[in-house]
């Protein structure tokens, strides 16, 4: 599959999307595979109203997916559309999987999706 090449659009929506703390931290939690919004809000101790806005702006980036189920979303990476959004998906894997906080968020994750209390579940 060729991929097709960004848009200035595109490259503004992904940096801003990648300079957000907690946007970054959704997209690591995501590299795992798909993930109910109900286990982001457990992980990153926040609102769900507050994971769902910054879930909305990775979508609009083009860097996630969503799928409804029942009455929960559960939330995958998008398949890189460019080569631009390819090198910043590697980017993330690289650079990222050494940051303590992200190493605890991806813990805590296998954690609650361990948990037969799911919200979803």
């Amino acid at each position: 599959m060729k991929l097709s090449r960004p848009r200035t659009t595109d490259v503004d929506l992904a940096f801003r999307a990648f300079s957000d703390r907690t946007r970054l931290r959704v997209l690591h939690l995501l590299r795992g595979g798909e993930v109910c919004v109900c286990d982001l809000v457990k992980v990153l101790d926040m609102p769900q109203p507050k994971v769902s806005r910054h879930l909305a702006y990775l979508r609009r980036a083009g860097l996630v997916t969503a799928r409804k189920d029942g009455y929960w979303m559960h939330y995958s990476l998008a398949p890189a559309r460019t080569d631009f959004h390819k090198s910043l998906l590697n980017c993330l894997a690289c650079c990222c999987s050494s940051v303590p906080e992200l190493a605890g968020d991806a813990k805590r994750l296998s954690a609650a999706c361990a948990s037969t209390a799911t919200c979803c579940g």
